[in-house]
């Protein structure tokens, strides 16, 4: 997508979210500064704490379901590394919008069962996926409408993921982290962040050395480019922060190039201000997304 073409959609997202956002209460309504204005007093907005198993590891999950009958299409959302943002903002408005969303942990993370590793990220997305198709029902689920959303490592997982699973409508990646081009960082950029990963308690049997070997030993399968045509069929959106030191732009430039020889899948590669998490462009970010998922991804 151009610049203009960016541009275009920055500035036709609130229009986008107040028409989408009219079918789930027969109001129009902007989801992401708003509440909800006819509460369904039969089938109001809940919460639930819900729990599944990925390879034996109970794997804690917070499923937000929207208001209304529905069935709704439903959304996981992925945090990042170690997950201390966690987008629950971004959730909130979708849920708003009409989308059921679930936000889980990653196995050995955050007091989930079992040891943390890159390598089962997307066998645990897999699992959610899984549990939600067999009990989905009982929670207002459609099931036939799942999408992924992931923010940096939760990005790579859903892209990972995603390219996995036919079944999916589909994939969001913001300021994604493409794990197959980190073994070919620089040496100080690779000490560094051996030395973050081993002040991540929250991650149980991991640490720096343990991250390192993981993503030498898998650059190709790590390598989110050779995920594209597994994707095909798809709509894809890519969201990158301009001043994200974390995750460059060049990174997502580099993915989104990869999938733009794809034609069967529906790519959006964006650009906005920001940094790796967004953190002054919350409002624009989940206009953005609301907007680009209602359009998309019902």
């Amino acid at each position: 997508m151009g610049t203009l073409s960016k541009r275009l959609w920055v500035l036709l997202a609130p229009m986008l979210l107040a028409a989408c956002a009219a079918g789930t209460s027969g109001k129009a309504f902007d989801p992401v500064t708003a509440d909800v204005p006819e509460i369904d007093p039969q089938y109001p907005p809940q919460n639930f704490e819900v729990s599944f198993s990925s390879a034996g590891n109970r794997l804690p999950g917070y499923l937000m379901v929207a208001n209304g009958r529905g069935p709704h299409p439903t959304i996981v959302l992925l945090h990042g590394y170690p997950g201390n943002e966690k987008n629950l903002d971004l959730g909130q408005s979708l849920r708003r919008a009409g989308f059921n969303v679930l936000f889980m942990h990653y196995r050995g993370a955050w007091g989930a069962q079992g040891r943390f590793s890159i390598a089962s990220l997307h066998r645990d997305v897999a699992a959610a996926l899984s549990w939600l198709r067999g009990e989905g029902r009982q929670y207002r689920v459609d099931g036939l409408r799942y999408s992924l959303v992931g923010h940096s490592m939760g990005g790579y997982a859903a892209l990972r993921a995603g390219a996995s699973d036919a079944r999916l409508d589909c994939v969001v990646g913001l300021a994604a982290a493409n794990l197959g081009e980190y073994a070919d960082r620089p040496p100080e950029a690779i000490e560094g962040f051996m030395a973050y990963t081993d002040g991540l308690f929250m991650l149980d049997g991991f640490d720096g050395a343990t991250a390192v070997r993981e993503l030498q030993a898998n650059q190709r399968e790590f390598d989110l480019r050779n995920a594209a045509a597994g994707l095909a069929g798809k709509s894809v959106l890519l969201i990158t922060g301009q001043q994200d030191s974390v995750v460059p732009p060049d990174v997502q430039r580099r993915l989104a190039t990869a999938y733009q020889e794809f034609s069967r899948l529906n790519l959006t590669a964006l650009e906005m201000p920001g940094d790796h998490a967004f953190a002054g462009q919350r409002i624009l970010l989940q206009r953005t997304v609301v907007a680009w998922m209602a359009q998309n991804c019902r």
